[in-house]
């Protein structure tokens, strides 16, 4: 498997700032071992349709705007910053793919993808975001099964 440092997805932050997580989703703890988060931020499965319209969603994932999909051809707009996901749950596990969507950072310092799921760490927030995150635990999870059909 290659290191999950070789994998370096980019994402336009500022296309993300029209929507986030409502006030009462609570930042669940999750611990981080081998660049990766093993357990489920909700402690169950995500459903892989409701990560799909998160993952397209414009105001929400937004994936597209920086990543190309293949099977979502029918999507306008595809990204070329970040990498290719087509077959990316061939090269990464659950877990990896997990932290990649919470806080890519934790991977990758220089990356410029933003933290799904991060509510520290962050310069000249306007007050209506502070402390929010971008998506619910969730559509996290949604998201990483969703990503896991990418064989």
């Amino acid at each position: 498997m290659p290191s999950l440092k070789s994998f370096i997805p980019a994402f336009a932050a500022a296309t993300l700032l029209a929507s986030v997580a409502t006030a009462d989703d609570h930042l669940v703890k999750y611990e981080v071992v081998d660049y990766g988060i093993a357990k489920s931020l909700t402690g169950k499965a995500g459903d892989p349709a409701a990560g799909e319209k998160a993952f397209v969603n414009r105001k929400q994932g937004n994936c597209l705007a920086c990543h190309q999909v293949t099977k979502l051809s029918a999507h306008p707009f595809h990204g070329e910053i970040g990498p290719s996901l087509d077959g990316v749950a061939e090269r990464y596990e659950e877990p990896q793919l997990r932290l990649q969507v919470v806080n890519a950072k934790a991977i990758n310092p220089d990356t410029i993808m933003p933290a799904f799921y991060r509510t520290d760490g962050f310069h000249r927030v306007l007050k209506k975001f502070k402390d929010k995150t971008v998506l619910t635990a969730q559509q996290v999870e949604d998201i990483v099964a969703y990503l896991k059909t990418f064989k």
